[in-house]
């Protein structure tokens, strides 16, 4: 992304009309000083097509303005808050362990450890009782010089050791609470250096301990935290290959003539690969977009030595001469993805200004040639293909589709689609969610945008919440077919009051769409209500900018509009008679099985 000072970033933020956009409440508990971090985190959250509003709890008053102590709780914690972050140093609840640490003896440390964690426990329960918002904690700051010099690396029990403990501990608080997270602030330092990440000279002066770049660095860690649960996360690498994958060109320079090895200055694009695969094995799609004779790209990929890419990694690819705003839309379409869930990488500007212009859903990353040892930083660094979890799907998500691109092609052969579909010998599975399919629920519902009737965003501890009470259960949907395993495609979160069942959320992946699969999922929905003993069910609609495709799903099913209004959302609520509800469920599946 393009480097942009903070007044550049004030500027843009007074041109634009950010009231048009969703508002996203933040609220700061913080024991420093920061405000240019507000203007940060509000840039970070418009890129994402928010508007956020920012508020401040005063100074060093974190568990005042958590525990109700302060006149600004109600302001900051209630239920329009959509986002707390905590900013404590561990000076201002500890100066023992943070200033004075070579005086203490190891029970004292101990002691003080546990009063911190204390702290910190009551912190985060007083704020979970005045918002259900989400929480994101800093880290404590590791010392760069520690209280007991290089006596500390000899050891395990010096004051570096102490604070990652209570970082630790910290984390363990977060993750057995619904919604905390926890933000490694010493990956931002580190990233940044000591020198550029702190500015002394405002500590001493205004509590200020961090530089603008700091801020920054800040801002987008919080937003590697939020674009996830938001699904405001990418899926799809779109890559280039000459000057991005390999150095040179291969068609003029040949498979001998192109930098691509071990050694300068062809390591930098075996690191760059690296960098690829890594995401590859954490569930992003790699696609293919290059300006290229195909024959000549694929040898690459098939005989060079240095080459660590394979066909197999790839689900989808355009190698041809067509301009590559033509090719990105063919690549989205085939994976059935939108266009805002592809990063295109490129070492051209030109290219990257032409698809900015034509295609601005789509994320840019320019790579340059002549800074090529920096592009496997600068793809980590980009923050874009975030998760909070990795599933079995994840890991899968390459085969998953290349398998449907071997499915649409098999299409083309079919005579009509029915045939296709009863070809295909699809088995669904529906089945009630468990501890193993915990992570892949709350990413489903915190990814699918196009065919989600709520767009409900669930995060795992809230997804385990709902699954232990007794009024609500997560049903999940499994297909396999001739062409492989599709895996967890489908989610139904139904709560039920006496003989009436709503449904709360509804939603299929992109991936298996076109098949009917989601109205034998809702027959199968509508067959445990039944059999829970609801004679009612209730579908709820929340339109979107994206779900504008399952406007109808409801009514064209046999549901009637009700006259009652959604409280606080502009949605629509459908009522259908159990009992007099007609048999949706399609007749093309190889076997049914539910597990309920």
């Amino acid at each position: 992304m393009k480097e942009i000072t903070y007044s550049e970033i004030v500027d843009q933020l007074e041109r634009e009309d950010l009231n048009s956009l969703p508002v996203f409440k933040i609220a700061v508990l913080r024991s420093i000083m920061a405000d240019p971090l507000a203007q940060y985190l509000r840039f970070q959250a418009y890129r994402e097509g928010l508007n956020a509003v920012v508020r401040w709890g005063n100074y060093d008053n974190v568990i005042q303005d958590a525990s109700g102590a302060s006149e600004l709780t109600s302001v900051l914690l209630n239920d329009e808050t959509s986002l707390v972050i905590i900013l404590l140093r561990l000076e201002n609840v500890s100066w023992k362990l943070s200033k004075s640490f070579a005086a203490l003896t190891p029970e004292a440390v101990k002691e003080e450890s546990q009063r911190v964690l204390d702290y910190c426990a009551a912190t985060l329960d007083a704020v979970r009782q005045r918002t259900a918002a989400r929480v994101i904690w800093t880290a404590f700051e590791l010392p760069s010089y520690p209280a007991l010099g290089v006596m500390e690396s000899q050891g395990a029990s010096g004051q570096e050791q102490v604070i990652r403990s209570l970082n630790d501990g910290l984390r363990e608080l977060l993750r057995n609470r619904v919604d905390g997270y926890f933000l490694d602030l010493n990956l931002c330092r580190m990233r940044l250096g000591d020198g550029v990440f702190f500015d002394q000279r405002y500590w001493h002066m205004a509590r200020s301990p961090y530089s603008l770049k700091g801020q920054e660095a800040l801002a987008e860690e919080v937003f590697r935290i939020v674009r996830p649960l938001i699904g405001k996360n990418r899926k799809c690498l779109a890559l280039d290959g000459d000057n991005v994958l390999w150095g040179g060109i291969i068609g003029e320079d040949g498979m001998a003539g192109i930098k691509l090895s071990s050694t300068h200055p062809g390591s930098a694009f075996q690191e760059f690969q690296e960098e690829v695969l890594n995401l590859y094995h954490r569930g992003i799609i790699l696609a293919l977009c290059s300006k290229n004779n195909e024959a000549d790209f694929w040898e690459v990929f098939r005989n060079h030595p240095g080459m660590l890419l394979r066909e197999e990694h790839i689900s989808s690819w355009r190698i041809n001469w067509n301009d590559k705003t033509t090719n990105l839309r063919e690549i989205a379409s085939e994976l059935n993805i939108g266009l805002d869930s592809i990063v295109f990488v490129d070492d051209s500007e030109f290219e990257i200004n032409l698809v900015r212009d034509m295609l601005p859903e789509v994320s840019l990353l320019h790579l340059p040639v002549t800074e090529a040892v920096h592009n496997a930083r600068k793809l980590a660094a980009c923050g874009l293909f975030e998760t909070l979890a990795l599933s079995h799907e994840d890991r899968e998500r390459g085969s998953l589709y290349r398998a449907e691109v071997q499915r649409r092609k098999f299409r083309q052969t079919a005579v009509d689609l029915n045939a296709y579909l009863i070809s295909l010998e699809m088995v669904l599975t529906v089945d009630l969610a468990d501890s193993f399919t915990l992570p892949r629920v709350a990413q489903l519902t915190q990814r699918t945008n196009q065919f989600n009737l709520t767009t409900r965003r669930y995060s795992e501890s809230e997804i385990s919440f709902i699954v232990e009470n007794p009024v609500s259960d997560v049903l999940c949907l499994h297909l396999s077919d001739r062409f492989g395993d599709s895996g967890l495609v489908g989610v139904a979160i139904v709560v039920f009051e006496q003989e009436k069942a709503r449904i709360d959320t509804f939603l299929v992946s992109c991936r298996v769409l076109g098949r009917k699969v989601e109205d034998a999922f809702l027959a199968q929905v509508l067959a445990f209500m039944r059999l829970k003993g609801a004679r009612t069910a209730v579908g709820e609609y929340i339109p979107t900018t994206k779900n504008s495709q399952v406007r109808n799903f409801f009514p064209d099913r046999g549901f009637l509009a009700s006259p009652k209004k959604m409280t606080g959302v502009d949605g629509i609520e459908y009522i259908c008679d159990l009992d007099g509800m007609r048999d949706l469920m399609p007749h093309i599946f190889k076997e049914i099985k539910t597990q309920f």
